[in-house]
């Protein structure tokens, strides 16, 4: 069976199409640009980070730091042009370490280049909403037809932007 993880939480709030895209293993994310600038980012920033920090892997998350004293999940991106679909990520993520007993956890979103971070909590009205959007991925990933193109302006530097347009005539 398919399950929620929290890069379908991440394209829950792109594109429904993506969402399916991905969960059924059909994938580009590794010949795209913006994803290996992400990774180079990701790789090259905050290397301070010592033994405090460990990598966490639970019910479809992985976190790549988290501060085990402090219970403090960072996550770093690229830009803030998607904050609020970073902001649900990181809720997902304490949301899972919260349903598996690690109460009081918190997020930090980083943002290097912007030379920004915004502190992330979850609430009960955060916690009802990704039961909500869990549902809708669910029932996304497990319909056996993939979601009709919904043409965006997010489109152009997508990942799948060729797949989803191969068939598109120009007007």
């Amino acid at each position: 069976m398919k399950h929620v993880t929290g890069t379908l939480i991440a394209y829950y709030f792109y594109c429904k199409r993506r969402v399916w895209l991905h969960a059924n293993e059909i994938r580009f994310e590794d010949n795209s640009e913006d994803v290996a600038m992400g990774r180079l980012i990701e790789d090259t920033t905050y290397l301070q980070r010592n033994s405090n920090y460990e990598q966490i892997e639970m019910e479809g998350i992985k976190i790549d730091y988290y501060d085990h004293k402090n219970k403090i999940i960072h996550e770093t991106k690229k830009s803030s042009k998607f904050e609020q679909t970073h902001i649900w990520q990181l809720k997902y993520y304490i949301y899972i370490l919260k349903k598996n007993g690690i109460d009081g956890v918190v997020g930090i979103l980083e943002y290097p280049e912007e030379r920004k971070t915004n502190r992330i909590n979850l609430n009960e009205e955060d916690t009802l909403k990704i039961q909500f959007f869990s549902q809708e991925i669910l029932n996304i990933i497990q319909n056996e037809n993939c979601p009709t193109l919904q043409k965006s302006n997010r489109c152009k530097n997508c990942s799948y932007f060729d797949f989803c347009y191969s068939t598109e005539t120009e007007p």
